[in-house]
């Protein structure tokens, strides 16, 4: 069995379901209707914040608050500035409804930057936090707050901006958003004061609520997860897209965990306390909007007490340390598949070499150098095996003239050949198929890891995360892949060898939609391998080795 050809047909198949999956999300899956400005108030209007788990709906008092004057009001701007963020929070609500990412430009080279969060069309995508109380107003995301000041920047290690509201009876209750200096974690305090002669009820809640709405990518052969995503120490890592929002609300109790919503190299999750227990909740609401959220059981707050609830938002790039240090699980939000349990060392190994030589394009190199050392033995069983079937390949082919139509005396012939030369046909197949998901999972680091992005290598290449724009690396990895072909014996069947010769062409047509950090991987991959393959095909042919 010609070993390369197996490679080479994986690795076709893979680039054929990464198409595949384009294709599905561009022309096959349904995609939610975008909601236009009329249906977003309306879907406002039937309640977006979380239901009883008693009952099933929300409470008369609440659903009075959420229609009542409180949407009319108008609420202020307060704008935050930090070194990593620009972001707006309206008292109107108290969420935050605004937020740019000051450090990642959405095109290199351009002054606009990164917007992941938005409270207006077409992108919807806004953090919300409250209280539902048993009765009378509650301080929900459609509450009027009250704001100290319109402006805040960060001039020291962390600033604090605290909202208020407090109704007639006495309840006051401050929230408060904690920004730290270089960190893409907001703590956000919740503090309630009981000023009245009685007992005061509240749920806290949690969420996130976005559309489906997809950044336009320069390269749609490249397929990334947009949805809502669940962690519990129970279920661990649980993707919940925008189909199963709309196919069944989520209900779930547990304690600890966290939720978000993800896309291609950012995300938004909440984490609530994690020494108690949450509901969590997703929502299909009308004009195509989701929400996924986490409410906690009912907390009583006695006359003259005050109560503290505290959680934690993450907000920005996937950046791996932060989300590490952040939650448990947490840097799940990076996306790598079923294959993590591989992916995570190589962006470890990569990491490792990137504090080193300061640059990701040699660190790609310098990791694509490790795996073929780790995997030297394995690989060289497979060439040493297609070395020796291209010493015989010209008796193959007069076996073939000899016997002709007859398959099953040429079958006997070959396997006789085989035997008296001591070939396995198969010897070299594991050690392949072996290493495949090593590339799988390498191809998932280098797609999802946000380090990539933009990552400047050398010369023309100062984009790792995009198409090589001048597709000289998609043309040299299509030579090195023919050059590795000629060390390979040829196939004896016409038709497959008129395939194997259209590979190099398929494929540098394919990689010239590929993020340039990819192609770089596998133009040093097979460098790598025709040497290998060289040194070993001039032993065999010297008489060093049998």
């Amino acid at each position: 069995m010609d070993n390369q050809r197996t490679l080479l047909f994986a690795a076709l198949a893979f680039v054929s379901i990464l198409i595949w999956q384009a294709w599905q999300k561009d022309y096959v899956i349904p995609q939610a209707p975008l909601a236009t400005e009329q249906q977003q108030k309306e879907s406002t209007l039937k309640s977006d914040v979380p239901n009883s788990p008693s009952d099933g709906s929300v409470s008369a008092n609440t659903a009075n608050d959420i229609n009542g004057s409180t949407l009319a009001a108008k609420g202020e701007i307060i704008s935050i500035k930090t070194d990593v963020y620009d972001l707006e929070i309206n008292t109107l609500g108290g969420g935050i409804s605004q937020m740019q990412l000051s450090q990642y430009p959405e095109e290199k080279g351009k002054k606009s930057v990164i917007q992941l969060l938005n409270g207006e069309m077409p992108k919807i995508f806004v953090v919300e936090s409250g209280l539902i109380s048993d009765g009378g107003e509650s301080p929900n995301h459609h509450a009027l707050w009250r704001a100290e000041k319109k402006h805040y920047t960060l001039t020291a290690d962390e600033i604090k901006v605290p909202l208020t509201w407090e109704n007639d009876q006495g309840i006051k209750v401050i929230k408060t958003y904690v920004f730290s200096k270089g960190s893409y974690k907001v703590d956000v305090e919740t503090r309630i004061v009981n000023n009245t002669k009685n007992d005061w009820s509240a749920r806290e809640y949690l969420q996130l609520k976005r559309n489906n709405y997809t950044e336009k990518k320069a390269n749609s052969f490249i397929y990334t997860y947009t949805g809502g995503v669940l962690y519990t120490a129970e279920d661990k890592y649980q993707k919940i897209d925008f189909d199963d929002m709309q196919d069944e609300n989520l209900s779930r109790d547990a304690t600890g965990g966290w939720l978000a919503m993800i896309q291609h190299y950012f995300g938004a999750a909440w984490i609530p306390e994690k020494q108690n227990q949450y509901h969590y909740y997703t929502k299909a609401l009308d004009g195509g909007l989701f929400v996924i959220g986490a409410f906690s059981p009912k907390k009583t707050v006695t006359p003259g007490e005050t109560k503290t609830i505290t959680a934690t938002l993450f907000a920005g790039p996937k950046i791996q340390e932060q989300l590490e240090e952040t939650a448990e699980g947490l840097v799940l939000m990076v996306d790598y598949g079923k294959l993590t349990i591989i992916a995570e060392p190589i962006y470890w190994l990569l990491s490792f070499f990137f504090s080193f030589v300061g640059n990701w394009g040699v660190a790609i190199i310098l990791v694509t150098l490790t795996i073929k050392a780790l995997f030297y033995k394995l690989s060289e069983k497979s060439y040493r095996s297609m070395a020796h079937m291209k010493l015989v390949q010209p008796r193959i082919v007069a076996l073939k003239e000899r016997y002709g139509d007859d398959k099953q005396k040429l079958n006997q012939a070959m396997m006789e050949l085989y035997k008296t030369e001591k070939i396995n046909p198969l010897g070299g197949c594991f050690p392949i198929l072996i290493q495949i998901p090593v590339f799988i999972a390498l191809y998932w680091v280098l797609l999802e890891s946000v380090d990539m992005r933009q990552a400047p290598f050398m010369l023309w290449m100062d984009n790792l995360s995009a198409p090589d724009p001048y597709f000289i690396l998609p043309v040299v990895y299509g030579i090195t892949m023919f050059l590795q072909q000629r060390l390979n014996p040829a196939p004896v069947d016409p038709m497959q060898k008129k395939m194997m010769q259209m590979l190099p062409i398929m494929f540098t047509g394919f990689f010239a939609f590929f993020p340039s950090g990819l192609v770089l991987y596998w133009i040093v991959n097979n460098v790598l391998t025709i040497i290998q393959q060289t040194v070993i095909m001039k032993k065999i042919e010297s008489g060093q080795e049998k």
